[in-house]
């Protein structure tokens, strides 16, 4: 079992709630155990992170990265929670909203080659 900050459990819990569109319109398509038989879960705290999707099993973690991810700042926050992810054994599997509202079976087959 992974470590985490546990005062980001309420904040996970919150942001389960009010997913966005994009983060619906995946989960609807890797939850239930779709992806080959491996569990998903949403908004996983992980370290002092919360990712947007994280299966164990399959040592891998799925990020949805909107508008605010391509700033200087976001990019900087997301190289150090990719670089912790992976220091910990996990692989990162980044996605644009975009891109999983465009080519949402092309985001399914990465996924799926990569569990």
């Amino acid at each position: 079992m992974l470590d985490y900050n546990k005062r980001l459990k309420e904040h996970s819990q919150r942001l389960r709630k009010g997913m966005t569109d994009v983060e619906k319109m995946l989960w609807s398509r890797i939850r239930d155990k779709q992806m080959k038989g491996h569990q998903f879960y949403r908004q996983k705290p992980i370290g002092n992170f919360i990712v947007d999707f994280y299966c164990s099993s399959a040592h891998l973690v799925l990020e949805l990265d909107g508008g605010q991810h391509y700033t200087e700042d976001g990019k900087v926050k997301d190289s150090r929670r990719d670089e912790f992810m992976r220091n910990i054994g996990l692989r990162v599997l980044r996605f644009s909203d975009r891109e999983v509202f465009e080519n949402i079976e092309g985001v399914i087959e990465k996924i799926w080659e990569n569990i």
